[in-house]
């Protein structure tokens, strides 16, 4: 980055830090670090809150490092690390402030980064093609599977090959599908060629690049990983957490509002997918007991994904190829397509089989081919191997919140995120009891509006102060960065009227999450009405069809 981007940004690493400092005061679990900074206003910051850290022990399988924002396009150089939740959505595992870029900014960063994530290794991460990042990921990461983002490459395949892109207005079509389609390296390699021969840039030194880093992200050839994506054709890592938050015009002034408007939405779209799950019953398309099973386990989003698998095997017959003891191998084909045959192994002993489409391996659903094969042998429920529990309802469940909880002196675990947290979970079992009955419905929707009067009032009077402690466990290489200075007991009138600056906008802060938890008790509220008005509806169709 070069030194004029350093001056645009003036003192707007001073406004961010100060925001770390008073996150990191009202909960010890909220990490941040500085690097290289003397005055602590030009140095790269790191920051993971403590729900950013939770998360990563349920969902740190897969790492996406999101940097579209460090080009000069964008006036906040800013970068990220996220990965995808139990119901397939974005959630952040980190942030970064990137100031300047010296040859180890990278090195210190994922350093930092997994620091924060108590040193835990995902299985696969996610990066822009970068010389530096290959670097740091190969010697912080070497347990990792390192990709270059696929979607990256398109946009920038764009940017460089313009000329043909205007002239030629298929060849995007064509190369996308040269990237996506192919099930085996074969099929990719042939398409490749014929790619180039047709549109006559065989000798074009960006596509040469990137057919000789083809390992590092064209599909085929990841497939035996871990990434979380549903298909091939998946976007997610196409998109961003802030995705609408942060932009071209975003400021560094502007980006902490940003930010905590990203966080706020993401949380309650996860609530309300927690919501539908367990409160929406799925529609069951087969009598297999398998696909109750799936029902009662996934999310919903996920189920729907592991359903269209399910119904696709009435479709694909398995043929028995090959029969060597435990082991059996099959080709499993859509009628009429054989030439797109599958080959599935099945250890009929240790009730586990694999599918050269590596589906499973890739995403972690099952695929229509092993299934066929267990309709075959009549496998009737789900091998507890094929079952992640990352895609489960309970994913959030088992000993990382409370390990998290147990690093923490007693009178910080009622911070922000643990009692965010705390409110939503018994919000979900809140809702689950009163919607059993219309009696109890009725109960709990009077409770819900009398609660919702005493927070308004208790929100009036201003009643929600932060933590005071200073306890660091994160911190910068700089102590003096997380600690801040002490106030004097005796304070002069610019220090007072400055201390009142800062709490009035700590009671702002304050104020704006409370609109957000109201907004989250409205939202419940609204589901309520909703469900009411079905089961209504349903009742009075039972009525019509009696008379009948």
């Amino acid at each position: 980055m070069n030194a004029s981007r350093q001056r645009t940004l003036g003192g707007g690493g001073h406004h961010v830090l100060d925001y770390l400092k008073r996150m990191q005061a009202e909960n010890p679990a909220f990490f941040y670090a500085v690097q290289n900074d003397n005055d602590h206003s030009g140095g790269n910051i790191f920051w993971a809150d403590a729900t950013c850290r939770t998360n990563y022990s349920y969902f740190g399988d897969t790492v996406t490092f999101d940097t579209r924002y460090r080009t000069n396009r964008y006036r906040v150089p800013f970068a990220s690390f996220t990965g995808l939740n139990h119901h397939g959505q974005p959630v952040l595992f980190g942030c970064a402030l990137i100031l300047n870029e010296p040859e180890t900014l990278f090195i210190w960063l994922f350093q930092t980064w997994l620091h924060a994530m108590s040193g835990c290794q995902p299985v696969s991460i996610t990066t822009d093609p970068d010389r530096l990042i290959q670097i740091a990921v190969a010697q912080v990461l070497p347990e990792t599977r390192h990709r270059f983002c696929k979607w990256g490459i398109f946009r920038e395949t764009q940017e460089k090959l313009a000329q043909i892109y205007q002239s030629h207005p298929t060849f995007e079509t064509e190369f996308q599908k040269c990237i996506n389609e192919p099930e085996t390296i074969d099929e990719f390699e042939s398409s490749w060629q014929s790619l180039l021969e047709r549109y006559y840039v065989m000798d074009n030194e960006w596509l040469q690049s990137m057919y000789n880093a083809r390992q590092q992200w064209v599909p085929v050839y990841m497939r035996d990983t871990f990434f979380g994506e549903f298909s091939i054709t998946d976007r997610s890592g196409g998109h961003s957490f802030f995705d609408g938050y942060v932009n071209a015009s975003t400021t560094i002034q502007m980006l902490i509002k940003q930010y905590e408007k990203a966080l706020a939405s993401w949380h309650e779209k996860e609530f309300k997918a927690d919501y539908d799950t367990t409160n929406c019953t799925p529609f069951l398309k087969t009598p297999s007991p398998m696909e109750k099973q799936a029902a009662n386990l996934y999310t919903r989003r996920v189920f729907m994904k592991f359903q269209e698998e399910l119904v696709e095997t009435l479709a694909n017959s398995a043929t028995k190829i090959d029969d060597a003891g435990a082991v059996t191998t099959y080709h499993v084909a859509k009628f009429g397509e054989d030439h797109k045959a599958r080959t599935v192994s099945f250890n009929s002993i240790e009730m586990k089989a694999s599918c050269s489409c590596q589906m499973f391996e890739y995403s972690g659903i099952i695929c229509r081919h092993i299934l066929a094969v267990f309709r075959a042998k009549n496998v009737l429920t789900l091998p507890s191997q094929y079952i992640l529990k990352r895609w489960t309802r309970n994913a959030k469940t088992g000993p990382a919140a409370d390990e998290l909880a147990s690093d923490m002196p007693n009178s910080d675990r009622e911070s922000l995120t643990v009692r965010y947290n705390n409110l939503r979970q018994e919000a979900i079992k809140y809702v689950e009891e009163g919607a059993k009955s219309i009696h109890v419905y009725n109960v709990a929707m009077d409770a819900l509006r009398e609660a919702a009067k005493k927070v308004t009032a208790a929100k009036n009077q201003g009643s929600g102060g932060t933590d005071s402690s200073t306890f660091i466990n994160g911190g910068s290489q700089d102590s003096r960065a997380a600690e801040g200075p002490q106030t004097p007991i005796h304070q002069s009138v610019d220090e007072k009227e400055k201390k009142i600056h800062e709490m009035t906008a700590e009671l702002e802060n304050i104020n704006q999450r409370c609109e957000v938890y109201r907004a989250n008790l409205l939202a419940v509220l609204r589901d309520m009405e909703e469900q009411k008005l079905k089961l209504s509806v349903k009742v009075q169709n039972a009525r019509l069809s009696l008379k009948e």
